[in-house]
């Protein structure tokens, strides 16, 4: 049972010199510490996060909300904010807490731009706050790294099921949210197939989805790496020879038949009408008056 508890945190958003190139975002911002979807793969139980008791329990910065209203008050650039980069805004918990909901309240009142990646089809109890925001930009993307219920039931124990994020992304996209697919981690020995990608692009295709952004690989370090190992002996037993054989204490790690399955994608994107990339937001242009 995952612990939940109280913080006061300093800052809320983190911001950048120059949009990140996949997502175009200028802000970053994390409601939650820790997370309840237990992702087997999941890169945030790296030391380097310093975040301690990642899967047991999880942190709520209760002033987010007047934190985010000082804070956007005081940009003077309205670019794209991130949600979802440690840990997923829409997790079980925010049925109850709503801090997500609140913040894209706040976000579509000093109208700024958003980008969300998502697990969950919780995302859809802010469908009327994110019909606002697109009005400016609004982008959810859904991961989905296999559209098998069962076999995300064993990587993403605690998050919504690959069909269901799919029904949910069909609502978004018939209420006019642009919206896709974040295809990333795809687990080497496990997602990294021909069958396992194309059902990716054609299900997406079919819920609406006008992208799909790719990684047929993964990463592994540290705690995170004792962690995935650990749940690959219990689920998968005999993977976690192949991964130590074939990368060994590597970070990065893609798939041994990356190479062939890139063309594959891309093709089963082209016969699908899917993009490999997002529509960025672009500003507004500011109409000069004329003097005369």
């Amino acid at each position: 049972m995952t612990v939940v508890k109280e913080i006061q945190a300093k800052t809320l958003l983190t911001g950048t010199a120059h949009p990140d190139t996949l997502f175009g975002c200028r802000y970053n911002m994390n409601l939650y510490r820790g997370c309840e979807h237990r992702c087997i793969y999941c890169d945030s139980r790296s030391e380097c996060y310093e975040i301690e008791h990642f899967d047991e329990e999880v942190l709520v910065k209760v002033n987010a909300i007047d934190l985010l209203r000082d804070e956007l008050s005081r940009k003077r650039i309205k670019g794209p904010i991130s949600l979802g980069s440690m840990n997923d805004p829409f997790m079980p918990l925010e049925a109850e807490i709503n801090l997500a909901g609140r913040a894209l309240a706040v976000i579509a009142e000093f109208g700024f731009p958003i980008h969300i990646i998502t697990k969950s089809a919780l995302v859809l109890k802010d469908l009327d706050t994110l019909r606002e925001i697109a009005r400016t930009y609004a982008s959810v993307s859904f991961t989905i790294t296999t559209t098998d219920d069962d076999l995300a039931a064993k990587v993403e124990p605690g998050a919504s099921r690959p069909s269901a994020r799919l029904r949910a992304m069909r609502v978004l996209a018939d209420n006019g949210i642009q919206t896709g697919t974040t295809m990333m981690p795809i687990l080497p020995f496990i997602e990294d197939s021909e069958e396992n990608l194309e059902a990716v692009v054609s299900r997406t295709a079919a819920a609406g989805g006008s992208y799909i952004i790719p990684w047929i690989g993964m990463t592994t370090r540290d705690r995170q790496r004792a962690y995935f190992y650990a749940r690959l002996d219990e689920h998968f037993p005999g993977i976690r020879r192949k991964y130590e054989r074939t990368f060994g204490d590597r970070y990065e790690c893609e798939s041994p038949v990356a190479r062939r399955l890139w063309p594959f994608f891309e093709d089963a994107c082209r016969r699908h009408g899917v993009a490999t990339h997002i529509p960025l937001y672009t500003p507004q242009a500011v109409k000069q008056l004329r003097l005369f």
